[in-house]
């Protein structure tokens, strides 16, 4: 009799993990957002993430995108008009353990304000929460160290809030010509002092040279910028204690008019003509003499005897 026919055995192929068709399910989802953020550490925008994971159903994605920000591995915000992700770092993730939905809103709305901070009363506004419940927020908050409170220059009576880690803004502290919210005179009169001092020796200096001079002789506890020493510049200007002088660079006119076309460099040199401190034209005592009304020749307060008419003709 014919032997049997051998048997066929048909090979079992094992799963492919590898396969993003697989990977179905919020837990999956969760997974693979996280993956993306990972890839793009300062955030992902919503497009490119949908098109990194398009094969993860839509609901599966919403679905584990609403888990991880309730949970805050994830956080999202907008760079213009789009929306972005980006994964919470596990110290972060710490701070925000144990917060309720009421403390993540009241930080999110801070977190949006930037670094301009946001006033007690439009924070409330917006979060449509009772002031008590608010000031107990602001002091857990503060308490981890997820928010601060900055006095505003125009209005120290107030604060505004703002996320742990930011610089206020130069509308909030003033710029450099505040310390410690307080208008800082002294300095600014060192800084002038010694600029003034600096255009008089060299005798024509360029806003740069300016510059270069604060910065080198470390005047300044801040960094300046160009602008704010331009600002200290202009007082010498407008003193009448430095001259700022256009001069033209190579000719160059418009074939149709006589519109200059070349560079304008502004320089400073040493006022022409200085402005006296005081003048003998603007410093009369009389002007401002309490008891110039009980003034006469002969009379108890006369010119005469006025130490302060004496001092003025001495002049």
């Amino acid at each position: 009799p014919a032997a049997p026919a051998a048997l066929q055995k048909t090979p079992i192929c094992a799963p492919n993990l590898g396969d993003k068709t697989s990977l179905t399910g919020p837990k999956m989802a969760e997974a693979a957002i996280l993956e993306q953020c990972r890839l793009h550490p300062d955030g992902i925008p919503d497009a490119e993430l949908a098109a990194a994971i398009a094969h993860i159903p839509v609901g599966d994605r919403a679905q584990a995108i609403n888990r991880l920000l309730s949970t805050r591995k994830l956080q999202i915000f907008k760079d213009g008009d789009a929306i972005v992700y980006r994964e919470v770092k596990q110290d972060e993730a710490v701070k925000f353990k144990g917060l309720s939905s009421e403390d993540l809103l009241v930080y999110q709305i801070i977190q949006s304000s930037g670094n301009t901070g946001i006033w007690t009363k439009e924070l409330k506004q917006k979060s449509n929460l009772p002031q008590t419940q608010i000031s107990k927020i602001f002091k857990t908050l503060e308490a981890r160290k997820l928010i601060k409170a900055v006095k505003h220059v125009a209005q120290q009576n107030r604060k505004v809030y703002m996320l742990y880690e930011l610089e206020p803004s130069r509308e909030i502290t003033g710029g450099a010509w505040y310390t410690e919210h307080e208008y800082d005179a002294e300095f600014i009169n060192v800084l002038r002092d010694q600029c003034v001092k600096f255009i008089l020796h060299k005798k024509k200096a360029t806003l740069e040279d300016v510059c270069d001079f604060v910065r080198a002789t470390k005047l300044s506890h801040v960094e300046l910028g160009q602008e704010e020493v331009l600002q200290i510049v202009n007082t010498l200007v407008y003193d009448g204690k430095v001259d700022a002088i256009e001069e033209f660079g190579e000719e160059e006119y418009e074939q149709d008019g006589d519109d200059w076309g070349g560079d304008v460099l502004v320089v400073y040199c040493p006022a022409s003509l200085p402005i006296p401190e005081s003048s003998a034209f603007t410093a009369v005592p009389c002007g401002v003499c309490p008891v110039f009304g009980e003034c006469t020749q002969g009379g108890l307060v006369s010119p005469e005897t006025c130490e302060y008419m004496a001092e003025w003709l001495a002049f």
